[in-house]
């Protein structure tokens, strides 16, 4: 996300760029499977503290071509997404889209969102950069939005094997949940929930969800989300 040019020109060869063994052997090669856990797991959030969704406006920071959008589409009033590459935004159709001119910049106005994820952006974030972003996203939430990280798990030894195998990650510095939890706070947004996930491949997890939602605070999952509000 960082590097604007060079998502630019990732951008038509992407899917291609993200094969992996290791990776395909975990998701079953079905190239939703990653985007469709993360989507499940945000439903979960809601639906479990009995929120109604269908009202709110929702970002995607760093929503490269648009899965996630499309996969939500149905649970908010309306989507729309935000990346450093319009290489990369060119696949999105159907939701409002704006280039960030820089990856700490947000080119939406105060208050607008009720709900913003950033998933899998932090890590091609430098590391002095990110305060700067989270506190763009807290600037765009109103008032009891919630905002959703997800990240790569450095404690997770295939994740970090995936990674530095993967070309769109040559890039990526990891940052662990305890930075995330920081940078949040840093924000002025409160951390509401943590969990783990992603412990089972494609094939297994169909039969294992219910044991994976009871590991959702050992971590060693291949990913984290944080759930945090903003007062």
């Amino acid at each position: 996300m960082t590097n604007k040019p060079r998502f630019d020109q990732l951008a038509n060869s992407y899917d291609e760029l993200l094969r992996d063994p290791v990776r395909d052997r975990f998701s079953g090669k079905e190239s939703l499977f990653f985007h469709r856990r993360k989507c499940e797991l945000i439903r979960n959030f809601f639906r479990n503290r009995k929120v109604d969704t269908s009202s709110f406006r929702y970002l995607d920071v760093g929503c490269g071509r648009g899965e996630l959008l499309r996969l939500l589409q149905s649970d908010f009033r309306q989507g729309a997404g935000c990346d450093v590459s319009a290489g990369m935004m060119q696949h999105v159709t159907g939701f409002e889209t704006r280039v960030q001119d820089t990856p700490s910049s947000i080119p939406f106005p105060d208050a607008t969102f009720d709900f913003v994820t950033a998933v899998c952006v932090y890590h091609h974030v430098p590391r002095g950069v990110r305060p700067g972003l989270t506190s763009e996203i807290s600037r765009v939430l109103r008032p009891g939005g919630i905002f959703c990280m997800i990240e790569h798990n450095p404690l997770n030894p295939v994740t970090r094997l995936i990674v530095s195998s993967t070309p769109v990650d040559s890039d990526a510095v990891l940052l662990n949940a305890r930075e995330g939890r920081e940078l949040a706070a840093n924000a002025g947004l409160r951390v509401v929930s943590q969990q783990y996930f992603l412990y089972f491949p494609q094939v297994l997890y169909s039969h294992l969800a219910g044991i994976e939602a009871l590991m959702k605070r050992i971590p060693f999952g291949g990913q984290y989300a944080l759930f945090s509000s903003r007062p």
